[in-house]
C-alpha cells in the first residue's frame, strides 16, 4: 500500500473516533438538559406547593424554628358569646408565639389593638362556633391572622390556649 492510503486510513479512523466522542458528548448534554427540564417541571407544576386550596381548619405550618420563637402571654379574656339568649360567656387565656424578640415587643407595644381585635373576634362567636376541636383550631388560626394584620405578616407563628372555658 502506498503511504498516502495508510495516512488517509489513519485520518479517517481518527475522524471516526472524534465524531464518536462528539456524539457521546452531545448525547450527554441533551440528557442533562432533559433532566433539568424534568426537575424544574416537577417542582413548578407538581411539587408540594401546586396551588391547591388550603383547608382552613388544618393547622398552618410555617418554616420557623420553634426553638427560636418567643412566647408572649396575654391577660385573660372574658366575653359574652353571640348566642340568642346572651347567657353564655367565654373565658380564655392566650399565649402568642412570635418569630423573635422584636415581634414580641411589637405585640406588647400594640397591646390595645391586639386585645381589641381578639375581643371583637371572640364576642362575634356563638357557642356552636366553638363546640368542636376543629372549630377551636379554626379560631386559633383566625386569631393568628388578625394578629399578623396588626404587627406584620408572618410574625405571629401560633396562638396557644392556656385556658378555655365556656359557660
Amino acid at each position: 500500500m502506498p503511504p498516502k492510503k495508510k495516512d488517509q486510513e489513519k485520518n479517517t479512523e481518527e475522524v471516526k473516533k472524534k465524531s464518536g466522542i462528539l456524539k457521546w458528548i452531545i448525547l450527554l448534554l441533551i440528557l442533562a438538559l432533559l433532566s433539568g427540564a424534568g426537575y424544574f417541571g416537577y417542582n413548578y407544576f407538581l411539587g408540594p406547593d401546586n396551588g391547591e386550596a388550603e383547608d382552613p381548619t388544618a393547622p398552618r405550618e410555617q418554616q420557623v424554628d420553634l426553638g427560636s420563637t418567643v412566647v408572649v402571654p396575654l391577660d385573660p379574656f372574658v366575653v359574652n358569646l353571640a348566642d340568642p339568649l346572651g347567657r353564655r360567656y367565654l373565658r380564655t387565656t392566650l399565649q402568642v408565639d412570635v418569630i423573635d424578640r422584636r415581634a414580641a415587643r411589637d405585640v406588647e407595644n400594640h397591646m390595645a389593638r391586639v386585645r381589641d381585635a381578639i375581643l371583637l373576634l371572640l364576642s362575634s362567636k356563638a357557642y356552636s362556633d366553638l363546640d368542636t376541636m376543629e372549630k377551636k383550631i379554626q379560631l386559633r388560626n383566625e386569631i393568628v391572622e388578625r394578629l399578623n394584620q396588626i404587627i406584620g405578616p408572618g410574625r405571629v407563628v401560633k396562638v396557644y390556649f392556656s385556658e378555655f372555658v365556656v359557660q
